[in-house]
């Protein structure tokens, strides 16, 4: 999970506790429930994370596709979709 950026040790502990413990897991819940999930179990990680991206990463992670998650973090800023 920590290739995904924005996601570091922490947030990989509560997602694999929330029983999101793989690429194709994550590219399948929805930045909402990701969020709802950080707010249960942590809100201070809740507040420094946004997992808009976190699915769209993890869907090029799951199929093997490196350079394109490559090219989708580069256009990230602090895993949040540069403005």
């Amino acid at each position: 999970m920590k290739i995904i950026e924005g996601i570091g040790p922490k947030i990989a502990d509560v997602l694999n506790a929330a029983g999101i413990q793989t690429f194709a897991q994550l590219a399948e819940t929805d930045p909402e429930t990701i969020h709802k999930i950080l707010v249960d179990t942590d809100p201070r990680l809740a507040r420094m994370s946004d997992p808009t991206t976190w699915p769209a990463q993890a869907k090029l992670a799951a199929a093997g596709d490196m350079a394109g998650l490559q090219a989708l973090q580069d256009s990230l800023k602090g895993g949040r979709q540069a403005s």
